[in-house]
């Protein structure tokens, strides 16, 4: 596993946390999440979730997407999407407000091996170059992602070759996000 990457998401998890704790005096909360079984919950209350990160018990691979689509993928994503469970967390990054995706329990990392998988078959249809996607933004057309030829953090835009380099790697990346609550 990519070391420096789990080490920058694991930081960067904490920053998210410290920002709630100090901020709402709680643990992150979340609507979307509620109802869904996760080890990162601790409670339940109306219709939101309470939860915290908690370290990821299954393999620590998506090698799933590597069969599937018979391609080394870059290790940053390995780390990024199972190094931990966790809520989807909300941040900036220069002055993009983003949703970066996490890994709620096991059955939700085999989702999103799936949903990775149809991106990859959409781009390799329409003749892109690889990425696999890190976080959502407000634009429905746009997501940030990792291109798995350079490990670059680009801005890209759906179905098109349009993409812009946001940093030369996922840890430099999560090093430089700043928690949104």
């Amino acid at each position: 596993m990519d070391k420096e990457t789990a080490a920058a998401l694991t930081a960067f998890t904490a920053r998210y946390c410290d920002a709630w704790h100090e901020q709402k005096g709680t643990w992150p909360q979340s609507e979307a999440l509620y109802g869904i079984p996760s080890p990162c919950i601790i409670t339940s209350s109306g219709d939101t979730v309470l939860w915290q990160p908690q370290p990821f018990t299954a393999e620590q691979s998506v090698k799933a997407i590597e069969r599937a689509m018979d391609i080394v993928v870059q290790p940053a994503i390995h780390a990024f999407y199972t190094t931990q469970f966790a809520g989807d967390m909300f941040a900036r990054f220069n002055n993009e407000m983003l949703t970066l995706l996490q890994t709620w329990s096991e059955d939700d990392l085999l989702r999103v091996q799936e949903n990775l998988i149809g991106h990859l078959v959409t781009q390799k249809r329409l003749k892109l170059s690889p990425t696999l996607f890190i976080a959502t933004l407000d634009s429905e057309m746009d997501i940030l992602s990792v291109c798995n030829l350079t490990g670059n953090v680009v801005k890209e835009t759906l179905g098109t070759q349009k993409r812009q380099v946001l940093s030369d790697s996922l840890t430099d990346f999560l090093n430089l996000l700043h928690p949104v609550v």
